[in-house]
């Protein structure tokens, strides 16, 4: 039986027994909700295909989609408020980028140095998620509200 452990959103560790692995994502779903996460993102982020930047179910990872009073999209993720940022394909004869979609914030003083994107002494930033490059939509990830909206 496959178990999920648990962080809840004022640190409390809990383990969840899932009968079947095909009911993981569900569970996930269901505790994401409420704030609680399975694990810690890596160092720059996850990273998914631009086609899910609109859909993704972020109950998955026990964020929260909001919208600002000044109108900018941007997510609630371990009590931390992460922005959403589109970065414009970029091709010249010097780089080749494509499209992204990230959601990031700014760093703080206390976040550890391999999360910290950007030049020391600059602007640097924590990014927990990014969409990019031309893969397919991952069924499973998909909010089925947002997509329903749509």
């Amino acid at each position: 039986m496959p178990t999920l452990h648990l962080t809840g959103p004022l640190g409390t560790s809990i383990s969840v027994e899932v009968s079947e692995e095909r009911d993981l994502l569900g569970v996930l779903r269901r505790y994401g909700r409420q704030g609680w996460t399975s694990g810690e993102i890596p160092a720059g982020g996850l990273s998914l295909p631009l086609a899910m930047a609109d859909n993704f179910d972020w109950a998955l990872i026990g964020a929260r989609a909001y919208t600002s009073e000044g109108g900018e999209q941007a997510v609630i993720y371990k009590g931390q408020s992460y922005k959403r940022r589109e970065l414009d394909e970029v091709d010249t004869k010097k780089i080749k980028l494509p499209k992204i979609v990230k959601y990031s914030r700014g760093a703080r003083p206390t976040d550890p140095l391999h999360l910290k994107e950007g030049e020391e002494g600059g602007v640097q930033y924590v990014t927990l998620i990014s969409f990019r490059g031309g893969g397919r939509v991952i069924e499973a990830y998909v909010d089925a509200s947002a997509a329903a909206s749509k």
